[in-house]
């Protein structure tokens, strides 16, 4: 099981919980759980299929795409303020809520993340489950396969633009160096050696991007490091942690674990850009470095 003084200190509702405090709240009316697993389509891993086979009691499940802009040819947009809201009503999530988010990803938090950075930029409050659905399961914590009872609640929504920027934001970056931008990919993408996932992309990074690898944030049993551990895996990367920040990945998803951990450290000044190499790679216009 997990240790109630670690889970003490790391346990922040706008942030991380781990899952012993979530078991201890389970049947509170104000809380909402959310399954928000999402997979590379390389994983063989249908999300909705998991859910419905089994989930944490009262969880709603929702698939990253219904809560994207639909209008966009690239992955995972972030959508408009009436979808978001709208997509949130309809899972019974509103004002007043405490909302906690899990994946199913083995080795930490993967696509949870994403939807937690959506509710920040929405200006909602939302937490992750720390070591997500994996850990749940291993700590053999309740599991059910009854859909919840949904009723649709009223969510006020503010878009805070800050916490988002768009390819010219990024180039501007690059080019004058007033943010550091930080590659959420793999090393072997991030230096242009393994190819990427989807067709007609270049290999590489955007210009000055540094690399923090998102398995770098988090310890063996799938739980994002605390402090000095997880300020290192940004620092020993090159990233000055007092300067701006904005984070990349291959489509904006895993991007936002970075700027989970960047709230836990207590960085104010971090935002994400959503396009990432899904917009980045594909212009041939725009440079890229390897290596």
């Amino acid at each position: 099981m997990s240790n109630p003084a670690t889970d003490t200190m790391r346990d922040d509702p706008a942030t991380l919980v781990s899952t012993r405090w979530l078991a201890q709240r389970l049947t509170s009316p104000d809380l909402r759980v959310i399954d928000a697993s999402w997979y590379l389509p390389d994983a063989g891993r249908d999300a909705r299929a998991e859910y419905d086979a089994g989930h944490i009691p009262g969880a709603r499940f929702v698939a990253l795409d219904e809560v994207s802009d639909g209008r966009s040819t690239l992955p995972h947009m972030a959508p408009p303020v009436e979808k978001f809201m709208s997509r949130m009503r309809k899972l019974g999530v509103g004002d007043g809520h405490t909302v906690v988010i899990y994946d199913g990803n083995a080795g930490g938090v993967f696509s949870a993340a994403r939807l937690w950075w959506l509710f920040r930029l929405f200006g909602q409050t939302a937490a992750v489950l720390d070591g997500g659905f994996a850990k749940w399961r291993a700590e053999a914590r309740k599991v059910t396969a009854e859909p919840p009872t949904i009723r649709d609640r009223h969510m006020t929504v503010t878009r805070h633009p800050d916490l988002m920027r768009d390819v010219t934001d990024v180039a501007q970056a690059a080019k004058l160096g007033h943010a550091q931008i930080v590659d959420a990919r793999a090393a072997p993408r991030f230096r242009g050696d393994a190819p990427e996932p989807r067709p007609g992309l270049r290999a590489g990074h955007i210009p000055g991007a540094k690399n923090v690898p998102i398995a770098t944030l988090f310890r063996a049993d799938g739980t994002m490091k605390d402090g000095p551990d997880l300020a290192q895996a940004f620092v020993a990367a090159g990233v000055d942690l007092d300067r701006p920040v904005i984070t990349s990945c291959g489509s904006g998803v895993t991007a936002a674990v970075l700027n989970l951990g960047l709230a836990r450290l207590g960085h104010d000044h971090h935002s994400l850009y959503d396009g990432s190499w899904a917009e980045w790679g594909m212009y041939p216009d725009l440079k890229i470095e390897r290596g």
